[in-house]
């Protein structure tokens, strides 16, 4: 073989290990590696790869390598990154009108979330562009509990807690303010450190993320009431996504929709399944609490919703989606 057909050869190699052009989409996330989560998200990155032949690929930070939520979305906004998969308080740091599908006693089952998703999601996805993102699908975290090392019976016995509230998280600080508890905001990163120091003494979380988390390991009780369901998205900056061919934007969004469905889907599941892990490990459930308790979170949800108007979404909005609610509850009567 003369030399002139190896140098052939070996630019030919070049080329198919480093397609023209190939981009490279850097992915932050706090959910750690090995959860469904980034399982899902490195299956979509197989697929992209081999529809593209490796022209798109992904470079994943997972487990908060990138820092907090606030710094995953600076870092998208200077180029350092490109998307992230991001629970609701960073999905507020891009637009804010999105946390209402975080607000306190909202919603009461999945169906109702559902429901919203769907006749919202012009609305989302428009206030997702309007930011500079695209809106790529939903990751439910889940419905949130409170686990703490004090057994909370009612929502009186919370006023007795040092409870952690994820710093600037003004959702969490409405639900809490409106049953009377002052919680101590810090970072996600530190909770597991101020749990062992008992500078707090409870925290909020869905079930599967609290045992993702390690929290559970550190507490002895979850409350049966959830306060909220946490909502999740993957975004990607427009900036980015506008790089890829339309063809590699269409197959993103395809990819990108069955796969995240699927997650939602198996995230409640898992979250069941893990309720039952945690009674068995020996974490107490507190008994369901009456109907006139019930009450009281009913109305400090209704509080606690008015109180973010103006700071995060419109009365318009809110007005709507629990009107949205109150008839898909009637329906569902029937």
């Amino acid at each position: 073989m003369t030399y002139s057909k190896l140098a052939v050869i070996a630019v030919a190699v070049l080329f198919l290990a480093n397609p023209a052009h190939a981009l490279r989409i850097k992915f932050a996330t706090l959910a750690p590696d090995g959860t469904d989560a980034m399982k899902v998200m490195r299956l979509i990155d197989k697929e992209m790869q081999a529809a593209t032949g490796g022209r798109v690929k992904f470079k994943f930070y997972a487990g908060g390598r990138q820092g907090d939520e606030k710094d995953m979305v600076r870092k998208i906004r200077v180029g350092q990154l490109h998307a992230g998969g991001f629970t609701g308080v960073g999905l507020g740091e891009i637009a804010p009108m999105v946390r209402v599908l975080d607000a306190p006693w909202l919603f009461r089952n999945h169906a109702e979330v559902d429901h919203i998703y769907k006749k919202f999601a012009k609305d989302f996805e428009t206030a997702f562009d309007k930011k500079g993102y695209v809106h790529l699908g939903w990751t439910e975290v889940g419905f949130v509990h409170v686990f703490s090392n004090h057994p909370v019976k009612k929502a009186e016995d919370m006023k007795k807690l040092k409870i952690w509230v994820w710093e600037g998280d003004p959702i969490a600080e409405s639900a809490f303010g409106a049953i009377g508890v002052h919680p101590i905001p810090l970072s996600i990163v530190d909770v597991n450190s101020s749990l062992q120091t008992g500078l707090i003494n409870a925290v909020y979380s869905a079930p599967l993320y609290a045992i993702a988390l390690q929290w559970h390991e550190k507490t002895k009780y979850f409350y049966s009431v959830p306060l909220a369901n946490a909502t999740g998205a993957v975004l990607i900056s427009k900036k980015s996504f506008n790089k890829l061919k339309p063809q590699e934007q269409t197959l993103l969004k395809k990819l990108a929709d069955k796969h995240l469905h699927t997650l939602n889907e198996k995230t409640r599941r898992e979250n069941e399944n893990a309720i039952a892990t945690l009674k068995k490990g020996g974490l107490i459930w507190t008994t369901p609490p009456s109907a006139k308790e019930k009450m009281v979170f009913i109305n400090a949800g209704k509080k606690a919703r008015k109180t973010l108007i103006g700071r995060l979404y419109t009365k318009e909005l809110l007005d709507r989606i629990e009107k949205a609610l109150a008839a898909f509850r009637k329906t569902a009567k029937k």
